[in-house]
C-alpha cells in the first residue's frame, strides 16, 4: 500500500469516525429536545419576530457583483452583519420585537438604520448595496469558488454536496425563457438573496401554526415576487425558489428511479402533533454534511437544571433549507420555538418587505384563532402545488382553496387574507396607524399588480427594443437602487431607464454585454440554399455551422455563398460542409470587448463566434461594434440616447 493511499483511508476512516460522532450527538439533541417539550421547559405566551435581511453588494460604476462582504465587516464593525456565501453577499440581522404596539414599526426602523449604515460603509468602498432577489448583472463566471467568501464551513459544504452530487450541478428553469446551464459548485446559489421572518409560537400550538404557514406560503409568495430576471433570462416571477432547490440539490442521477426529497423543499406532509415530527423526519432523510466539536452531554445538562444548546441539532437544520423552517433558539436562558418563513425575496423595498411580513404575520394569527384545522380542508400536495404556481405565476396565480375552491391570488388576498390580517394584528394590539399603513402597501400591490417580479418585467419589456441584455440589466439595477433610497413601494415605481445607469461604456467592458444570442445555426450536411434563404430572410451574413450538440464546426460567410454561386455551383445540391470555413478565431463571453476588436481587425476579419465549454453561445460582428462605438461616442459628445435633457425620439 502507498504512503498516499494508506494516508487516504486513514483519513477516511477519521471522517467516518468523525460521522458517527455527529450522529450520535444529533439523536441525543433530538431526544433531549423531546424531554423539553415533555417537561415544559419552552417559553410560552409571548409573540417575537425577527428578520435576516440578505443584500447584493455591487460596483458603482458597472453595476456588477462586487467582491467586498469583508471590507465591508471591517467597515461596518457591527455584530448585526454577517457574510453570506457570495463574497459580493452580506447579511444584516434585526433585533427581536415583540408583535405588539409599534413592533412592526421598529424592525423597519431598526432595518432601515442598518441598511442607511450599509449604504454608507459601500459608497465609501466604491460599492452601492441592493435588495434583490437575484441580481440581474449576475453573470455564470462570477460563481466560481473564488468568490466563495473563505470560511472553512462553505468549503465544506460545497466538498461533500459536490462528492454527494456525483457530477455537476444541472440547473434548468423554463419561464418566458429557458435557462440550462451546469456548474461546478454550490455557488448557484450565491445567485439568492432573501428576507427572512422568525415567528416565535408555543410548543402547544407548533402543529396548527406550521401547518397554517404551509397553506400560506403560496399567497404570501403570490405577492411578494421579485426574481424574475437570471443570466438575461425571463424566468419565474420568483426564480429565487427554482433555482436554490436546484443549486444544492445533493440527489445523483442514480436516484432518479427514487422518491426521494431534495434538500431544498416544501416539506412532505402535514405536522400533527409536535415540532419534533420534523427534526425526526429531516434526520431519517437527510445525511449530515457537515459536523463539528461538540462539547456537551444535552441529558446530563438537563439534569443540572439547565438548558443544552442542542449544537449538533441546531448545524443539521442549517442544512436544510424548508421553505418554512422550525427553529429552536434563546432567549436569555429560557428556549423558544420559532417558525422562520424563507418564502421571501430581498427586496422590493423595506417598507414591501415589512408589509409582506405584516400580512403574514397577521394571517398566521386569525387563521389560528379561528381554530379551524387547515389539515382537513387541503391536502397538503395542494398546498405546495399553490407554493409553486406562485413561485411561476405571481400574481397572475389561480389558487385551489379550501374545500377544493378555485380562486385567483389577488381576489384571495384582497377579499380574504388581507381582512383576516387585519383582524389578527388588532388582535394582537399592533397600532392602528402601522397596520393601516402595511396591509395597505399590500392592499395597492395588489390592486395595482405591480409586484417587484411585475416592476422588472414591464421595465426590462419597454426596454427591449433600445438596449442590449446587458444595458438592461444595468438599467434594472441602477434603477432599483435609485428608487429603494426613495423609502416608496413598489407599486409607486416608475419603469427603469437607460439614463439611470449613467454610462454607456460601462455596458460594454465584456462580450457577453452585447452580442447575440438568439442564433440562426445550420449544420454541415445542410444544402447552400437553406444558407442563402436564412440570409436573405433575416438579412445578416454569417451563418454559423454546429452539431446537434451545439459543438461549433464553422462559418459561412454571404462571400462564400457569392464565390459559390458566381462559379456555377448548386446552392441546391452542395452541401454546407463544402464552403463552411473551419479555421475559426472565437471569443468568450468574459473575451474584454477591447481585446475583440483588437482581433478582427488584426485578423481582418468581420465575425467572431462566442464559444463557452465548446458550444456556440453567441456572435458579434463588426455592425455590433459600430453600434458600441456609436454609442460611446454619442455619450462622449453628451447627446446620448435618454440622456437627460436630451429629447429621445
Amino acid at each position: 500500500m502507498t504512503s498516499t493511499r494508506a494516508h487516504k483511508e486513514v483519513e477516511g476512516g477519521q471522517d467516518a469516525e468523525k460521522h458517527r460522532e455527529f450522529m450520535v450527538a444529533l439523536l441525543g439533541d433530538l431526544k433531549a429536545l423531546e424531554r423539553m417539550l415533555a417537561e415544559g421547559l419552552f417559553e410560552t405566551g409571548t409573540r417575537r419576530i425577527g428578520a435576516e435581511q440578505e443584500m447584493f453588494l455591487i460596483d458603482q460604476q458597472t453595476w456588477a457583483p462586487a467582491k467586498g462582504a469583508l471590507k465591508m465587516l471591517e467597515q461596518l464593525q457591527d455584530p448585526h452583519f454577517t457574510t453570506e456565501l457570495g463574497i459580493f453577499q452580506l447579511e444584516a440581522n434585526c433585533s427581536p420585537q415583540l408583535l405588539t404596539g409599534d413592533g412592526l414599526s421598529a424592525m423597519q426602523a431598526e432595518l432601515d438604520m442598518l441598511m442607511d449604515k450599509a449604504r454608507a460603509a459601500a459608497q465609501s468602498l466604491g460599492m452601492h448595496v441592493v435588495l434583490m432577489g437575484i441580481l440581474p448583472t449576475l453573470r455564470k463566471s462570477d460563481l466560481g469558488l473564488d468568490n466563495m467568501v473563505p470560511s472553512p464551513r462553505y468549503l465544506a459544504l460545497n466538498k461533500v454536496v459536490t462528492e454527494m452530487r456525483g457530477g455537476k450541478f444541472e440547473l434548468s428553469i423554463k419561464g418566458l425563457d429557458e435557462l440550462i446551464i451546469q456548474h461546478d459548485s454550490v455557488m448557484l446559489e450565491a445567485c439568492n438573496s432573501s428576507f427572512q421572518v422568525h415567528f416565535q409560537v408555543d410548543p402547544a400550538e407548533f402543529a396548527r401554526m406550521y401547518n397554517v404557514a404551509q397553506v400560506l406560503a403560496g399567497p404570501i409568495m403570490s405577492i411578494s415576487a421579485n426574481s424574475p430576471i437570471v443570466f438575461g433570462r425571463r424566468l419565474w416571477a420568483e426564480t429565487r425558489i427554482a433555482l436554490f432547490r436546484q443549486a444544492v440539490d445533493t440527489r445523483s442521477h442514480t436516484h432518479q428511479m427514487r422518491e426521494t426529497e431534495a434538500r431544498v423543499s416544501f416539506g412532505t406532509r402535514w405536522v400533527r402533533s409536535s415540532v419534533a415530527e420534523i427534526y425526526r423526519e429531516d434526520i431519517a432523510r437527510f445525511r449530515a454534511l457537515v459536523g463539528t466539536d461538540l462539547d456537551e452531554d444535552p441529558m446530563a445538562v438537563l439534569d443540572r437544571g439547565e438548558i443544552p444548546k442542542l449544537k449538533a441539532l441546531r448545524i443539521h437544520n442549517g442544512t436544510i433549507y424548508r421553505w418554512n423552517r422550525a427553529c429552536f433558539g434563546m432567549t436569555g436562558d429560557k428556549p423558544h420555538l420559532r417558525i422562520e418563513n424563507r418564502v421571501m425575496p430581498s427586496g422590493p423595498s423595506t417598507i414591501d418587505e415589512i408589509a409582506s411580513a405584516a400580512l403574514w404575520f397577521g394571517t398566521m394569527l386569525e387563521m389560528f384563532h379561528q381554530g379551524e384545522d387547515v389539515t382537513r380542508r387541503m391536502d397538503f400536495d395542494t398546498a405546495g402545488h399553490n407554493f409553486y404556481t406562485a413561485a411561476r405565476e405571481g400574481l397572475g396565480s389561480h389558487f385551489l382553496w379550501f374545500d377544493g375552491e378555485e380562486i385567483a391570488a389577488r381576489n384571495l388576498l384582497l377579499d380574504r387574507l388581507l381582512p383576516m390580517a387585519e383582524a389578527g394584528l388588532r388582535r394582537q394590539g399592533i397600532v392602528e396607524a402601522d397596520i393601516a399603513k402595511y396591509l395597505g402597501v399590500i392592499d395597492q400591490r395588489a390592486r395595482t399588480g405591480r409586484t417587484g417580479a411585475r416592476w422588472q418585467f414591464s421595465s426590462w419589456m419597454s426596454l427591449r427594443d433600445r438596449a442590449t441584455p446587458g444595458e438592461r440589466s444595468n438599467a434594472l439595477v441602477a434603477a432599483t437602487v435609485q428608487r429603494q433610497l426613495t423609502g416608496r413601494p413598489v407599486a409607486e415605481w416608475e419603469r427603469a431607464r437607460l439614463d439611470e445607469a449613467h454610462g454607456a461604456h460601462h455596458n460594454f467592458q465584456r462580450v457577453d454585454q452585447y452580442m447575440r444570442t438568439d442564433l440562426f445555426t445550420i449544420q454541415p450536411e445542410d444544402p447552400v440554399e437553406i444558407c442563402t434563404h436564412l440570409m436573405i430572410w433575416e438579412r445578416i451574413r454569417y451563418v454559423p455551422v454546429e452539431d446537434k450538440d451545439h459543438r461549433l464546426l464553422g462559418l459561412v460567410t454571404h462571400r462564400a455563398v457569392l464565390r459559390l454561386l458566381a462559379s456555377g455551383g448548386s446552392a441546391r445540391h452542395t452541401p454546407v460542409s463544402a464552403i463552411m470555413r473551419t479555421a475559426l478565431t472565437t471569443v468568450t463571453p468574459d473575451t474584454p470587448t477591447l481585446e475583440a476588436i483588437a482581433l478582427m481587425r488584426r485578423l481582418k476579419i468581420g465575425c467572431l463566434p462566442v464559444v463557452h465549454d465548446d458550444r456556440l453561445v453567441g456572435l458579434v460582428t463588426e455592425d455590433d461594434f459600430l453600434e458600441v462605438a456609436s454609442k460611446l461616442l454619442e455619450e462622449q459628445l453628451g447627446g446620448g440616447a435618454g440622456a437627460p435633457g436630451v429629447p429621445t425620439p
